[in-house]
């Protein structure tokens, strides 16, 4: 199986996510009234494997891969919204820019309704 760039892009953006994670829940623990921090690192832990998911399944022809590619996409810009303003709030004490997090979280939730899609319809043969 060999992975496409944008796959491969997509893929070490999720491992970045799992490496910001752990980052933001150690950092957390450190700073008192962190809920967001807290929030946004359980965010970037969650989903990097669901992304890494999609690209293996979409490179392994189980699923339909420029769906799953897309999918993966919303989550990685999902991420970078929702996650991006809620650490901005936290670390410097203002917003990405308005409406950035609520953004994001439908960014997020349309990766996850197109990866159901990716999913139930058949990839051809």
């Amino acid at each position: 199986m060999r992975l496409a760039p944008p796959d491969r892009a997509l893929g070490a953006f999720a491992c970045l996510c799992g490496l910001l994670g752990v980052a933001a829940s150690a950092a957390a623990t450190h700073i008192p009234g962190a809920d967001s921090l807290k929030t946004a690192a359980q965010f970037l832990l969650f989903h990097a494997p669901a992304i890494l998911a999609l690209v293996a399944l979409g490179a392994a022809g189980l699923v339909r891969a420029p769906l799953a590619r897309i999918a993966a996409a919303l989550l990685a810009v999902g991420l970078c919204l929702f996650c991006g303003d809620l650490s901005l709030r936290a670390l410097a004490g203002h917003a990405l820019f308005p409406m950035a997090a609520p953004s994001g979280g439908f960014a997020l939730m349309g990766g996850w309704l197109l990866g159901i899609v990716a999913l139930l319809v058949p990839a051809r043969a």
